[in-house]
């Protein structure tokens, strides 16, 4: 018997003021914030990813603003390409015309999709193998459920699941929820959030704290 306390072990790092991005990922025309990290296999391009977010193994990113603190699961989707399927022919050959030899790609069908964005509000959870489609806007504070498929715009802290994105819940009361906005603790500083680490686990005593 061979034991194997570890193999391929991950990568000793450290975030800072500059991305990580692990060797293998694909990223183009990208900005990104500070402490962000880009996993094995991502392949993300056209977008923005703020301050403290990350994205995990095997996800897809296009025209997309990402907020800070968001939490981006393995095999996610956001902004897939889409299809004419309004047209007698909705095979991409339509747009994608020089690699069959029908002439020039149809820019303007690109150009299209690219006003499509997709915007990720701050501190929001999107689960493994989540797909959202163009055009969407998600919420600060949100959930999105694993292998949903998100078709319409999620509220601020809902919780939603499902290919229909169905609102399960909200993370908090309404109150709560006006007061956490009100006060954009994603907003902090790097020191700030420092000092004040430790005010972020208890929701109610956080509000008492610094709420107006």
């Amino acid at each position: 018997m061979t034991e194997i306390k570890s193999h391929n072990p991950e990568i000793d790092f450290s975030l800072g003021i500059k991305p990580f991005i692990f060797p293998k990922a694909i990223v183009e025309n990208c900005s990104f914030g500070e402490y962000t990290e880009v996993r094995d296999y991502v392949n993300i391009s056209d977008s923005i990813m703020d301050n403290y977010s990350y994205v995990c193994e095997y996800s897809q990113i296009t025209n997309s603003h990402i907020g800070k603190f968001v939490n981006i699961a393995s095999n996610v989707r956001i902004n897939p390409g889409f299809h004419p399927y309004e047209m007698p022919c909705q095979h991409h050959l339509l747009y994608r015309r020089k690699q069959y030899g029908f002439g020039e790609n149809d820019e303007a069908f690109f150009n299209y999709r690219k006003v499509q964005k997709v915007k990720i509000g701050h501190d929001v959870w999107i689960g493994h193998g989540a797909v959202i489609m163009p055009g969407i806007t998600v919420g600060n504070g949100s959930i999105i459920g694993a292998n949903a498929v998100v078709t319409k715009d999620v509220p601020a802290y809902a919780i939603v699941a499902g290919v229909s994105s169905k609102i399960l819940k909200y993370r908090f009361s309404k109150e709560i929820i006006n007061k956490l906005e009100e006060i954009s603790w994603w907003d902090w500083t790097h020191e700030e959030i420092t000092l004040r680490i430790d005010d972020l686990k208890d929701i109610r005593e956080f509000i008492y704290k610094y709420s107006k």
